[in-house]
Order: C-alpha cells, then structure tokens, then sequence
C-alpha cells in the first residue's frame, strides 16, 4: 500500500515538473510577467485576489504590459495611462472582442451588451446607443426624468428633517428609476417588494466578481459547476433579473406595440417584427432579455455607488461642500432647478464631480476584452484570442498624470483661474470600441443628483460619530464601507 501511495506522488511531482516547464515554454510568447505555478498560475502572486494595487506593484517589476497566468490561461495587463490608452485605441478594433469566461458564460451566454462579442455585440450595442438617443439621451427629455429623480430624492431627505440615514438604499432607488423609466416606461416606488428583490441580486452578482470563489470558477468550471457555494446563489440571483425582465416583455407583448414606442422594449419589440423578415433575425426576445439585465445593472449600480463615495467625501472633507455650496448659491441661488448645462458655470462643482469618479475609481479594472484578431500592443505581437485587461485604477492614481493621485483634490480638473479643465486621465468610462454605452448618461445623473443634494443639504455625520472608514469593500465595484450621514437642510 505504501509503494502504491509513494509511487502516486512521485507521479504527481513529475507531472507537477513536466506542466511547469510547458508553462516556461508558453511564456515566451507572451509579455513577461511573474513566473505561473502549475495550475495555479500566478494567483499565488495575487494574493488569491485581483486587487488594484497588487497589480500596479507588479507593474513596477515587470512593466507596464505583462502577462498573468490564471491555471493555463494567460492575461495581458496594461498598466498605466499611457499603456491603457495606446493598448485600447491604437488598435481599438482589434482589441473590441469581449472574454466570455465560463462564469460569465453561464451567467449571460454571450448574449446581451456587455458581455457579448462579435457581430451580435455589435449589432446590439447600435441599436442601444441609437434607441436610447431616441429615448432622449443627449436631450432635454431624458435629462427632465433625471431631474425628476433628483427631485424625489431632495424631498426623501427632506422628510428625514436630518435624521441619520444610510444613504445607500435612496441613492440606488433614485438612480435607477431613470434607467427603469427609460427601459419599462414607469419607476419604481421605494416600498415596491420586486423592485427590493432586484436591489437585492444586483448586490449579490456585484459582490461575487472577483472574490476567491469566482475565481477559482473560472480555473476549475468542470469542478465548481457541480458544487454547491455562493455561484450558484449569485447564478439564481442573475436568473431573478432575467425572470422580472420576460415578464415585462410579456407585458408589452400583451399589451401591442405602440405606432410611437414609449419605452427601449417597445422600440425592441418593434426591431424583432422587422427582423423577421430577413434571413437571419439579428434581433429576438431572448437577446433582449440579456440587454434588459445589462441595462438594469450598468444603468443603476456604478451611478448610484459613484454617489455613495460622493456623500462619504464630503462629510470627510466639510471644506470642500462649503466651496461647492457657495459656487451653487452664488450662481444658482437656493432653489433653481439644476440643468446639465449649468456644469459649465460651476467649474468647481463640475471638478468635484470629476473628483469624486476618479477617486473612487469605483470598477478598479476595465472588463476583459479579448483580441479579435492578431494584432500588436505597445509594440508586442498578440495572437488573435488573448485575453487583455485594461488596469483603470493604474490610469486614474497614474503619479505621472495627477499632482496628488492618493489624494481626493478637485485641484486636479482646475487651472489656477479657477476654471474647468478636462484631463486626458480621466478614464473611468474605459476607452475604445468598448467604451460605456450609458457615459452621457451616467454624466447627467452624477452632476444633477450630486449638485441638486448639495444645493439643498449639508451632510454631516450622526451626533457622536467621529470616525469614518474611506477604503473600499472589494467586489464587482468598490463600494464604501456602510455609513450613516444626516441630511440638515440649508
């Protein structure tokens, strides 16, 4: 028995040896980076965590385009303003295809928006940007729902009469209910029981990217798939949103197709009747499941947390909503209704705004895109299917681009007169082909949302509170610690 046991270790060390030193061999064709383990590649080297700064430390060996090992699958990461943006725009095109991983493969099948590739992504994502410039974005129609929102939100705080409040749940709700107004033609009340199921998978399927288990899904699918663990609540979680979003189209089906669409499903629906008629149907129902939940999750999660981050800095740094609240009543006054357009008068709000993504940072990493065809990065030959990660974190905290990169400083978006300058570091709505469909929007919310609370209120922490935690929860975004602020109305 003993000689059976020695012999089967012997055996795994040789195999251990020989997959080794294939992995040294498959090295050579890639960027260099830290050495890989068998199976485990370099996550060793990560910690078992896809954490910003590990990443930008590794960059510091190895430069800023290495390569990553995850078991025998190799990443690029670019590293570094000048890296993401040469990587994402020299060839924008080659680089636009999307990584469908066994996780997310499970998660969306490679349909929808975001975690689509090639013809179908393609297809898809015109439609959207066109559909929702229909809707009005870029225009004073959606812009007017935005305000609608915002105005909900003032008067949520206002009943408070500065109370202390967890901010987290009224910022996701408000926010939201734009894109639900524009997706489904109506919003969502905050006591609504289905739409508190969808808050509640949105903050699941977030909170699982990245962590150790779905990593390691990602490694070992074959093994995972059959396994119990928080995959498969975060899978059923996703199936939740797909559930809510047959039974809207249901419900619009039901209902006829309108001779002018009022919402994205309609205009949809009306795309899947004139799509039959070609050979191949570019537009079917199940596909706008995916869009819906891609929408959904895009159009609520990262605007509202990005908000979140907003409320928690200014408590942090009072002197800086002083300067912002003086800059609103100046131009403003204490109860205009705040338009986009104001930005451009309120260059120190504007930058606070900009200020407040950078800093956050709050998606550490752009998605995964996948090189649709040979191509060449930063000079290095890339064979058509690798996989390369822009490093977002290393590009808004990148010392050679902000005077003080670990600091939260609006001075960064301001020339010494005081006016506005757009920098361009400022990639957090990522770059190239794969840019967010939603950046106008999100860029409307934030101003609005954030100019119209502060118009209003200051916030402040609870009586006896003294300490607040600014390092993020590590997840699909980096959200804040959960906090408590009171909303004292100005």
């Amino acid at each position: 028995m003993l000689t059976i046991i020695q012999g089967f270790i012997v055996l795994v060390i040789v195999l251990l040896i020989v997959e080794f030193f294939r992995l040294q061999k498959a090295c050579k064709q890639f960027p260099p980076g830290p050495t890989p383990l068998p199976l485990l590649g370099n996550l060793v080297h990560l910690n078992f965590q896809f954490h910003r700064d590990i990443l930008m430390e590794l960059a510091k060996t190895h430069g800023n385009m290495y390569t990553l090992w995850f078991g025998w699958v190799p990443v690029i990461i670019l590293n570094g303003f000048q890296a993401v943006k040469d990587g994402m725009t020299t060839h924008s095109e080659d680089v636009s295809g999307r990584l469908v991983s066994p996780f997310f493969r499970a998660l969306a099948k490679g349909k929808g928006i975001i975690l689509a590739s090639g013809r179908s992504w393609k297809q898809q994502r015109r439609f959207g940007i066109m559909t929702l410039r229909n809707l009005g974005m870029g225009k004073k129609g959606l812009e007017h729902r935005v305000q609608e929102e915002a105005s909900h939100l003032v008067k949520f705080f206002m009943n408070l009469k500065g109370r202390p409040v967890d901010p987290s749940f009224p910022l996701f709700h408000s926010i939201s209910n734009v894109i639900c107004a524009v997706v489904f033609g109506y919003h969502f009340s905050d006591e609504d029981k289905t739409f508190h199921e969808l808050i509640h998978a949105t903050e699941k399927i977030f909170r699982f990217a990245g962590s150790f288990v779905h990593q390691m899904y990602e490694i070992l699918p074959w093994l995972l798939r059959h396994l119990p663990g928080p995959h498969k609540k975060v899978l059923a979680c996703y199936d939740v949103l797909s559930s809510f979003a047959r039974k809207e189209i249901r419900r619009h089906v039901e209902r006829g197709i309108p001779a002018e669409p009022q919402d994205f499903i309609d205009f949809y629906l009306a795309e899947i009747e004139k799509s039959k008629e070609g050979a191949k149907p570019k537009y079917d129902e199940e596909n706008l499941v995916y869009v819906i939940n891609d929408l959904f999750l895009g159009g609520s999660e990262t605007s509202s947390t990005t908000l979140y981050w907003g409320l928690l800095y200014m408590v942090v740094n009072p002197d800086i909503q002083v300067k912002v609240q003086e800059e609103l009543d100046a131009v403003l006054g204490p109860s205009q209704l705040i338009c986009y357009e104001d930005r451009r008068k309120l260059p120190y709000t504007n930058a606070v705004v900009h200020e407040i993504q950078r800093f956050s940072n709050i998606v550490f990493v752009g998605v995964p895109r996948l090189c649709v065809r040979n191509t060449t990065l930063l000079g290095f030959p890339v064979k058509k299917g690798t996989i390369v990660i822009p490093n977002i974190a290393s590009v808004l905290y990148d010392p050679e681009q902000w005077e003080t990169p670990r600091q939260f400083n609006p001075g960064h978006f301001l020339d010494k007169e005081g006016n506005f300058i757009p920098r361009e570091a400022f990639l957090p709505f990522s770059a190239g082909h794969r840019v967010c469909l939603g950046e106008h929007l999100a860029r409307t919310e934030l101003f609005i949302f954030f100019a119209s609370l502060l118009q209003a209120f200051t916030f402040c922490l609870p009586e006896g509170v003294t300490k607040t935690n600014t390092e993020p929860i590590f997840g699909g975004t980096l959200q804040p610690h959960p906090y408590r602020v009171c909303a004292i109305p100005r």
